[in-house]
């Protein structure tokens, strides 16, 4: 079958598929066969592009067409050099429908695989096939990740006689720079059909209007019983002329669809013209043709024609006129005479191996020709054995070298005749011109054998009658006439009868080979010198093969002693190819040389084996530890006295509490020294230690535990160093304690000094001292001295914190300096019964002399405490009183030198009421006061005033007016027949006066002659059916959270809500909880499944109405 249509600009090439695939097989003679032109149109979508490479396939099944009850074999093809397993494949019709289940009476599976080649064959075999059988078969092949699939048709019809052909009207289109142009093709005619005699030539067809008045369900019928191959092509331009064929204004006569004309013809185009005077223009392929000795134009009244003289394959194309912007079109078929058949071919006799030519002659020169073997075409491709060499009009099929397969009738096809002949290729007389020679070979050698004979043939191996196939120890040559046999490393089995025996002849060469091979002992897989080690208390079995033809006799001896009891606790079990020392339960004096001999007639081998018995080390001494800290100590320990007889490769390291019997490892990789570290220890806990040995056999038991040790930590230094006080004699220095104490506490503080210049430390206190402030006495004046203090604890001193200058001791005086605090520059203020404590730093040396006084006197202390330190004095009042207030100075002395500074204190209290208030005036609604401000402030300034009103009637007070700062005020908007009294309040920053002054008279406020009608204000109905403010909205919810659902309602009287699912009521469900808040309504679904998905109600109903809202609820399950 060929291969699906390529592009129409495309030069098609198509060729039969090789002899070997697709071949029709039925029991008796075969009818003629014809494949299948391709695919219909209507399948455009499925075009496969051959041209691309496979990725497995070698060689892909191709369709093909047969006659009901014929048979018929696909093949693909798939090469194994670089697949490490059998891919594999599966026969598929339609798409999905697997045919390994059809296996039976009709159709077969077939797989083989080819060593020489490495290609696996994959045969499907349709046997005896019906009419039902047709359609699109698919095989794909899988190999791991590696997926291909290759598609094929298959046509079954009736057995029918092949109807007559027109030659003439199968084109196909060529590339000529043009979608259009065109050249003959034959090979749609020419493929899979049997050579016959040239029969006479039968009408023409015109297949150009079979095909526009036929069915498209008919199309690929059509093509196939005329030889068609470009059928997509030719239905393209049918397609494009349907098109065009539509009612013109400007042409009372368009051009026909379609013209054929013979090579070298004249074909004459024609059109009518509606009106004669519009300009007409003629194109080819899109260009204009302009007049020329082979375009001719002529006028016939309104009658326009163009000639075409002496048409080549060239002039094949599309054609058209144009007049004024109408358009009519036309295909130009140009057809070429047949190439008949000159010279025959002649029947040949050649022998195998020849080189064999077949020749013919033609009418044409580098004519069209198809060579075929029995029937089938010939692949003349790069790969092909065929060669055709063309000479002008002689062709010639030359064979480089005949084989038996060559045997055939071989013919030749041209579009206009055929010719055939018989092909014999017989053998040569074959001569043996060098026999076998029967050969001895030492084991492990190569084997070679060698013959030569008269004819360059393949031949077969056999030994003992089995035949040799090549692998990678056994290589098969064949040069010309000399065929050789090599065998690498032989072996015991090697030895036998040999035979090679030529393809074709009924001859065998025959020779004898045998194999002697002395003793040997292989020790390949024993240590360095020959050392085999075994671990004490388990059981040797070392097992020494031993090779040598005949076998040979095994003995074993321990010094001068033979091992010759087979129920000794040492002995030796020997076996045809392999010796076995064997060792029950090891012990440590089993470990000495060995000695095994072997002897047969071909000689002797001799082999010495050190045996080596190890155990586990014994254990360490008992560790020491030399040093500890907070967390940690140094240990180191003794190697075992005894290693196993193997290396020590390290130890490990457990420890415990001494209370405690659980001991834990501290290190999981070998510690190839022999001290440690330990960390991460508890401070203040005592611990033992203990080692194992570890070597290759194991590990030792535990040493003794150390003495037990307690972690301990000196404290870090002491911090914030500094003087506290200097004097003639003393000095006085003070610290902190240290940021980090431990476990073992701290018992005290080493304070030491040492004079300038000279590194003697001397110590202050010769006990402890557990304060953060010493005095150091006795020093000379005058003097300089370096300063340092060190904590102590059961771990001992600490590093010591050291002053970093010098200490001049000489007492130093400082001028007095007050230090006023922000806040006490201004006036320092605070209500009365608060407490009043202000601190003021100073400094000055010697120790200052503070004094106060109030306005200019000496303060009472009695009234106030004043409490004075070396650093700065306080002010204390319990409880604040307004006599309390006034300016305080302060001055500091020392000696002649003195500071000075002024605090002013003010006690402020709530003032008293207003004095006088009076009514100045009253009109309309308006009623105008005045009063005067309080006698007493409060020691504050007056901030604003609050005035209220009271009915007479009530007498309940309203403010009116709060924060007021003027002695006078008007209010407005009384109420027109009212009498009202009003009271002030004075008020400063600690707020209003307890009491407030009060009017004595009343105010009324006049009617002025009118009559006041109350209104009537009739009662608001706030009664109103229910209504849903905010409705349900649809919820996704997760399953196994809980989820609500919420919504908001009004109305009067309050509604009674009820929720439903799916319109059924929710009563008396744990699952469900219902809630209800100023309106909210909300449904709590605790722990949702899928199942509680659904749509969810909520209904609200009073005596007015009802009204409900509605969602969806779904509910997701994680995966």
């Amino acid at each position: 079958m060929p291969e699906p249509t390529k592009k129409a600009d495309e030069t098609e090439a198509e060729t039969a598929p090789p002899p070997e695939q697709n071949k029709p097989e039925e029991d008796g003679n075969a009818p003629n066969q014809v494949w299948s032109m391709g695919d219909g149109p209507q399948e455009e979508g499925d075009k496969q592009d051959n041209s691309q490479k496979s990725l497995l396939f070698v060689e892909k099944p191709k369709g093909g067409t047969i006659s009901v009850g014929q048979n018929i074999t696909f093949i693909a093809k798939v090469e194994a050099q670089d697949l490490l397993r059998k891919p594999t494949v599966k026969w598929f019709k339609g798409k999905w429908m697997d045919l390994a289940s059809k296996v039976g009476k009709h159709l077969q599976l077939k797989e083989t695989f080819e060593r020489q080649t490495k290609m696996y064959t994959f045969e499907m075999q349709i046997i005896k096939a019906k009419e039902n059988y047709a359609g699109n078969y698919r095989c794909e092949v899988t190999y791991k990740d590696k997926v291909d699939s290759c598609s094929f048709d298959l046509e079954v019809h009736e057995t029918s006689s092949a109807p007559s052909i027109d030659i003439r009207s199968a084109f196909k289109r060529s590339g000529e720079g043009q979608e259009d142009a065109g050249e003959l093709d034959f090979s749609g005619l020419l493929k899979r059909r049997e050579v016959k005699q040239q029969e006479p030539e039968e009408p023409d067809v015109d297949v150009w209007e079979i095909l526009k008045s036929a069915s498209p369900n008919d199309y690929e019928k059509i093509a196939f019983q005329y030889g068609i191959t470009d059928l997509r092509g030719m239905l393209k331009r049918l397609k494009r002329t349907r098109r065009e064929e539509k009612k013109s204004a400007a042409f009372a006569k368009i051009l026909d669809p379609a013209y054929q004309v013979d090579k070298g013809g004249r074909v004459r185009f024609s059109v009518e013209l509606a009106d004669p005077t519009v300009e007409l223009k003629w194109y080819r392929n899109g260009q204009e043709i302009r007049p020329s000795g082979k375009y001719i134009f002529e006028h016939k009244g309104n009658e326009r024609i163009l000639f075409v003289n002496n048409c080549m394959l060239t002039d094949d194309a599309r054609y058209h006129v144009t007049a004024g912007d109408e358009k009519c079109s036309t295909e130009l078929f140009v057809r070429e005479p047949p190439v008949i058949v000159t010279k025959g071919l002649e029947d040949t006799n050649a022998y195998i191996g020849d080189k064999i030519e077949l020749s013919v002659e033609v009418s044409e020169d580098d004519a069209n020709v198809k060579w075929f073997k029995n029937g089938v075409e010939l692949p003349l491709d790069s790969k092909s054995r065929y060669k055709v060499k063309v000479e002008g009009k002689k062709h010639t099929l030359i064979i480089e070298e005949g084989t038996k397969a060559d045997n055939a009738t071989y013919s030749v096809m041209t579009t206009g005749g055929q010719s055939s002949c018989k092909l014999k290729v017989d053998l040569r007389p074959l001569k043996i011109l060098h026999p076998l020679e029967d050969q001895t070979v030492r084991l492990g050698k190569e084997l070679s054998l060698k013959c030569e004979i008269s004819e360059n043939v393949e031949g077969k191996w056999y030994k003992n009658g089995q035949l040799l196939q090549p692998s990678d120890r056994i290589k098969i040559y064949h040069k010309g006439r000399i065929h050789r046999l090599i065998v690498d490393k032989s072996l015991i089995e090697d030895d036998g009868e040999y035979m090679f025996v030529p393809d074709a002849y009924n001859v065998n060469i025959p020779c004898k080979v045998h194999i002697i091979d002395p003793p040997k002992i292989h020790l390949d897989g024993l240590g360095d010198g020959n050392t085999v080690t075994v671990v004490a208390g388990t059981k040797l079995r070392l097992e020494i093969p031993v090779s040598g033809e005949p076998a040979p006799k095994i003995m074993w001896s321990r010094g001068d002693k033979w091992l010759m009891d087979p129920a000794a606790r040492i002995r030796a079990d020997n076996y045809p190819d392999s010796s076995c020392l064997v060792i029950d339960s090891a012990e440590r004096d089993d470990s000495g040389v060995y000695r095994i001999m072997l002897k047969n007639e071909a000689g002797e081998d001799t082999a010495h084996i050190n045996i080596k018995v190890v155990d586990i080390p014994d254990p360490p001494a008992a560790p020491n530890v030399v040093d500890v800290g907070e967390d940690w100590c140094i240990m180191n320990w003794e190697p075992p006295a005894y290693d196993g007889g193997s290396p020590i490769l390290g130890y490990y390291i457990e420890r415990k509490k001494k209370q405690s019997s659980r001991w834990m490892r501290l290190n999981f990789d070998l510690i190839k020294e022999t001290t440690f570290e330990p960390k991460k220890m508890i401070e203040g806990v005592a611990y033992e230690v203990r080692v194992f040995a570890v070597n290759a056999i194991g590990t030792s038991k535990p040493s003794e535990p150390s003495k037990p040790f307690v972690p301990l930590a000196v404290t870090s230094p002491p911090t914030c160093l500094a003087v506290d006080s200097v004097t003639d004699t003393t000095v006085t220095m003070k610290w902190r304690p240290p940021d980090q104490i431990g476990a073992a506490g701290l018992d005290g503080y080493i304070i030491e000094y040492c004079f300038e210049g000279t590194e003697e430390w001397i110590v202050a206190n010769p006990e402890l001292t557990d304060k953060t402030k010493f005095t150091i006495t006795g020093l000379p004046t005058g003097s300089k001295i370096f300063v340092r203090v060190k904590a102590v604890n059961a771990a001992g001193p600490s590093e010591p914190r050291m002053h970093p200058q010098p200490i001049l001791v000489k007492e130093v005086i400082e001028p007095p300096k007050i230090r006023l605090p922000r806040h006490l520059k201004q006036t320092y203020v605070r209500r009365v019964g608060e407490a009043v404590n202000l601190v003021i730093p100073f400094q000055g040396r010697p120790r200052p002399k503070v004094s106060w006084k109030k306005n200019g006197a000496h303060v009472d202390k009695n009234q106030i405490n004043i409490r004075n330190s070396e650093n700065d004095t306080i002010i204390f009042i319990r409880k604040a009183e307004r006599i309390h207030s006034g300016k305080y100075d302060m001055k500091v002395k020392v000696d002649n030198l003195v500071d000075r500074a002024t605090i002013e204190i003010q006690i402020v209290d709530r003032p008293g009421p207003p004095q006088i208030v009076k009514i100045a005036d009253v009109w309309g609604e308006n009623v105008a006061l005045e009063w005067q401000p309080p006698k007493d402030d409060g020691n504050a300034n007056i901030t604003g005033y609050t005035i209220q009103k009271a009915d007479k009637k009530s007498m309940e007070w309203f403010t009116v007016i709060e924060h007021y700062h003027r002695t006078s005020a008007t209010i407005t908007e009384l109420i027109i027949g009212n009498e009202y009294f009003f009271r002030i309040f004075a008020e400063n920053m600690c707020g209003l006066s307890e009491d407030a002054t009060r009017t004595t008279e009343s105010a009324v406020i006049a009617k002025d002659g009118k009559v006041y009608k109350n209104p009537v204000y009739e009662d608001f109905n706030f009664n109103e059916p229910p209504m849903f403010t905010q409705p349900l909205v649809n919820t996704y919810a997760v399953s196994g959270y809980n989820a609500t659902l919420n919504c908001s309602v009004r109305g009067n009287p309050k509604p009674k809500i009820t929720w439903m699912k799916n319109k059924i009521v929710i009563m008396n469900d744990p699952r469900y909880r219902m809630f209800g808040n100023q309106g909210v309504c909300t449904l709590e679904i605790r722990k949702p499944s899928p199942f509680d998905g659904g749509t969810y109600t909520c209904k609200a109903v009073n005596s007015l109405g009802e009204a409900e809202v509605e969602c969806k609820l779904e509910v997701k399950v994680t995966q």
